[in-house]
């Protein structure tokens, strides 16, 4: 026995030379405190420079129904006549601190009175809208000098990919300094699947919560870079999906905005449908199809508006644009995608379908009117 005991003895020293005999919890390291996330450096970064803006504006009063102006009922609400004070609110970045320029959503700045910035510290000042682009939705906000400023750094939007890191900041509900993370979701979303036909965007889809008082906000990368401008949120019995501008193009917007220039955006007249070839051959094996349609895939011509570069060129309803400077047309969104890059006023060769006959057309983009 005593022999054994002596071995155990020996062996259990051999085993604390060599580390394997456990260490009494009183004489371990204490474990350092964790560090913070990359989400609270992103946005510590970026924090300073996101603003929250709050605006006003004249609207016009909803008038009564007729029956409802006896004179007790006119002293009871009120005079139906005159205008009211509407307020909104949203967020927005600051892109130049030295020019004290805010980037925002249109939207947010729309036919507003008075905008009111209040930086991440709590300071209110005064701003004034610089120019803004309904198309794009982008908005550019110039705040009152003599405060100093921090301007955030915009990374590049074509390096994303589906699966990244995505951190949206801003002001939902009017609750500042409210940070939401998520992944992209999606790249290139065109905005005319989510029915906005009066604009022009592909956007950058993420899971990242969005709420209202969050657009005009930046979305940021895991680097504390903004890659995005958040701009809608399409809510449903989940969770709600979030959309952002790429930085790519709200900074070429910015910029012109930014000079007091009008941003010009190159259109042909045409309002277009997404075609499939196995669409056309259910539509043209239809005894009462009215038309025959070439079966491939393209953008459709639905309907050419008067006076317009399309008009000009020849094109017709029924014609498939399936090619437009050399590049394959599969839908819509890839012929706009073309025409946005394009010049005004040269020449941009397109392929199309005209029956059973392959045609080559050349347009030259305009500039799209405006709005009315």
């Amino acid at each position: 026995m005593a022999v054994v005991h002596w071995l155990c003895v020996v062996l259990a020293l051999c085993w604390g030379l060599v580390g394997l005999a456990p260490v009494p919890a009183a004489w371990a390291d204490p474990i350092p405190e964790a560090s913070h996330s990359f989400v609270a450096d992103a946005a510590r970064l970026v924090g300073p420079a996101v603003v929250r803006i709050d605006t006003e504006r004249d609207v016009a009063r909803q008038p009564f129904d007729p029956a409802m102006l006896d004179p007790f009922l006119r002293d009871l609400l009120g005079d139906p006549a005159g205008s009211m004070r509407e307020r909104g609110q949203g967020s927005g970045v600051v892109i130049d601190a030295a020019g004290g320029l805010v980037l925002t959503n249109a939207h947010v700045v729309d036919k507003v009175d008075t905008v009111e910035i209040t930086l991440s510290d709590g300071t209110q000042l005064d701003g004034a809208v610089v120019g803004a682009d309904p198309v794009t939705d982008l908005a550019v906000v110039r705040i009152e000098k003599g405060h100093p400023l921090q301007s955030a750094t915009l990374g590049d939007s074509e390096a994303l990919e589906v699966g990244d890191w995505a951190i949206a900041l801003g002001s939902p509900y009017g609750l500042e300094r409210t940070v939401t993370l998520g992944i992209i979701s999606s790249l290139h979303r065109d905005i005319h699947s989510l029915g906005f036909a009066d604009k022009r965007l592909d956007l950058i889809q993420t899971d990242a919560a969005i709420n209202p008082g969050n657009s005009g906000g930046p979305l940021i990368n895991s680097a504390g870079e903004v890659v995005g401008i958040n701009t809608l949120v399409r809510s449903g019995p989940g969770a709600g999906l979030g959309f952002a501008i790429p930085i790519n193009l709200a900074k070429g917007v910015a910029d012109q905005l930014s000079r007091g220039d009008q941003v010009l955006h190159p259109y042909l007249g045409l309002q277009l449908v997404p075609l499939t070839a196995r669409r056309a051959r259910d539509n043209n094996s239809d005894p009462g199809a009215l038309l025959q349609l070439p079966e491939q895939d393209g953008a459709l011509v639905q309907r050419v508006l008067p006076d317009s570069p399309a008009e000009r060129a020849g094109l017709r309803r029924g014609d498939l644009v399936v090619a437009v400077a050399n590049k394959q047309v599969a839908d819509p969104g890839a012929l706009l995608q073309v025409v946005e890059r394009s010049a005004l006023n040269e020449p941009l060769p397109l392929k199309v379908i005209r029956g059973q006959q392959e045609i080559q057309l050349s347009i030259k983009p305009a500039a799209m009117p405006l709005a009315g």
